[in-house]
């Protein structure tokens, strides 16, 4: 009877310590992960632009937006990613320089608001800029030359 006994808390022993090895093996390891990593070595440059029609950032109904990814490698859904970058960093990330450009385009005096914006990260520090035209043939004229705005 002492036999049967110890062979049976034996057997539900090896039974439990089975099932947590297979219980392991079924959800993963048992061991926890490292800390995560920072995925680049260079302060992190991304920006969503806009276009949007209102008289500010606030409340303009955005029509147009992309994305520009400048570090570690230029990306983003914007249509020229590696001249834009190149663009902005002469521009040390102020887009109020880009947008400064004077216009050559003669425009109607006609009041149909448009405001573009930038927000996001350049170069590990934070930006936010807006700016509004007076309609959208005045905004194409500012914003011309710009690679980075001309999306």
């Amino acid at each position: 009877m002492r036999y049967l006994r110890s062979t049976r808390a034996a057997t539900a022993v090896a039974t439990a310590t089975g099932l947590a090895f297979v219980g392991t093996a079924l959800t993963g390891s048992a061991y926890a992960e490292p800390a995560a990593q920072p995925a680049s070595l260079y302060p992190p440059s991304a920006i969503v632009l806009t276009v949007g029609q209102g008289e500010s950032a606030a409340t303009a109904t955005v029509q147009r937006a992309v994305t520009l990814e400048c570090a570690p490698l230029p990306g983003g859904s914007h249509p020229s990613p590696a001249e834009a970058c190149a663009e902005l960093a002469a521009a040390d990330g102020d887009l109020a320089r880009l947008a400064a450009l004077p216009a050559d385009r003669p425009c109607t005096r006609e009041w149909d608001p448009v405001t573009v914006t930038g927000d996001g990260v350049w170069e590990g520090r934070r930006i936010s800029w807006s700016a509004t035209y007076g309609n959208p043939c005045e905004m194409r004229s500012k914003v011309a030359e710009s690679t980075v705005l001309s999306f």
